[in-house]
């Protein structure tokens, strides 16, 4: 299982990438992937939509369930990737680089301490 050391991690099996000008990239972890099996749906957000801490942003359908993805941090949804919605396996092939779900641009300060480091994620799935 990969857990890239330059991502956060939430206990959800959520990965947090921290880019320039206070946004986020976020996505599904390779292990939430493969607990959900094959992905054939991903409902993403609108962008320019307000999302507050812990909303719900995107619902992922596989042939097992159905998953969901919360805002790590409240602001406002300023990308998502297209290319999921239109090939859903890419969240399955590759869930940090190209299956990706979407930006966002964090209100305030980007306070990661409640959330895990690769170490704690790993210690988490195990």
């Amino acid at each position: 299982m990969q857990v890239p050391e330059h991502l956060h991690y939430t206990e959800e099996h959520e990965w947090i990438e921290q880019l320039e000008d206070s946004r986020i990239r976020i996505g599904i972890t390779d292990y939430a992937q493969d607990q959900l099996g094959d992905v054939v749906y991903v409902e993403l957000p609108e962008v320019d939509t307000e999302v507050a801490k812990e909303d719900l942003i995107v619902e992922i359908e596989s042939t097992k369930s159905v998953g969901e993805v919360y805002a790590p941090f409240a602001g406002k949804i300023v990308a998502v990737n297209d290319a999921v919605a239109e090939s859903p396996e890419l969240v399955n092939s590759s869930p940090y680089d190209e299956g990706w779900l979407a930006m966002i641009e964090v209100e305030g300060e980007i306070d990661t301490s409640d959330l895990l480091d690769a170490g704690g994620y790993g210690n988490l799935t195990e």
